[in-house]
């Protein structure tokens, strides 16, 4: 594969593409993998964020009484955005955090020449959509349930995520071969998604950051998702597409470097394995 391939979108799409039923294969594995035996099965992925919107809603309308600063007044709405924010940021987490271990994971695919490891980082990436997208169908219904609304304006939530989705597989597909080289990866990605979740503006709004701390939280690409898809989802507004674009390119950039490190550092997974 040439350097050329390598550094074009297109061509990095065309390969997916072309393995695109092993893809949806391993994802649909990983997803039953993660409630096989349980007694419940794939019901808890829906069970979860409901009991996660419920615990929101009861701590922060009830026991602190919380409110966003949108002047609005509502008791549940904090909780709403609270787990939007979340579940934004657990799509990106719950794929980067088992990147590490990926391949170490799938030794007899890496002894095999001709299977495509790319995809099985892919792979991670499809199962935490999978995931996300149960979280925001609750969410929906948390809408319509405890504020008695919802906004057309959802119907922009996937193309929002697209940045988030492509920076999230560049990035995965980086900590996946580094992870086979360098076995602390996975300690050091665990602290790094811990800090950026607190650098991000899950917990709290934007406004209550100190105007000489906010720079480092506009250079946190994550910020802007999580407003956006706040913006689309709960208040019903349009996204921000002059950042949109920029965060789309940025994505891009992480996406093509990610995987040209990957299919340049492939090659000696069998001899560290």
């Amino acid at each position: 594969m040439s350097v050329m391939e390598l550094i074009n979108p297109v061509q990095i799409y065309k390969r997916l593409w072309a393995n695109r039923a092993l893809v949806i294969q391993l994802t649909t594995r990983d997803i039953q993998s993660r409630y096989k035996g349980s007694l419940l099965g794939l019901f808890w992925s829906f069970l979860t964020p409901v009991l996660m919107l419920s615990i929101y809603t009861f701590v922060f309308s009830v026991v602190f009484e919380a409110r966003w600063g949108t002047g609005s007044g509502s008791k549940v709405e904090f909780a709403l955005v609270l787990f939007c924010g979340l579940n934004t940021f657990t799509m990106l987490s719950d794929a980067v955090g088992r990147s590490t271990t990926v391949i170490l994971s799938n030794v007899n695919y890496v002894k095999k020449v001709v299977f495509p490891l790319e995809v099985l980082p892919l792979a991670l990436v499809g199962s935490a959509i999978f995931n996300g997208a149960v979280g925001y169908l609750v969410l929906l219904v948390g809408m319509a349930t405890l504020m008695g609304t919802l906004h057309w304006t959802a119907i922009f939530l996937p193309i929002v995520l697209l940045p988030l989705l492509i920076m999230a597989l560049g990035v995965t597909w980086f900590f996946a071969s580094t992870g086979v080289y360098i076995r602390d990866m996975g300690q050091v990605v665990g602290v790094c998604l811990n800090v950026l979740m607190f650098l991000s503006p899950i917990f709290y709004p934007l406004s209550a950051i100190p105007a000489e701390l906010q720079g480092i939280y506009y250079l946190n690409p994550i910020t802007y998702v999580v407003e956006d898809v706040r913006r689309v989802m709960v208040w019903g507004l349009m996204p921000d597409w002059g950042v949109w674009v920029i965060e789309l390119m940025v994505g891009l950039v992480v996406l093509v470097c990610g995987f040209t490190w990957f299919q340049k550092t492939r090659e000696g997974f069998p001899d560290v394995i």
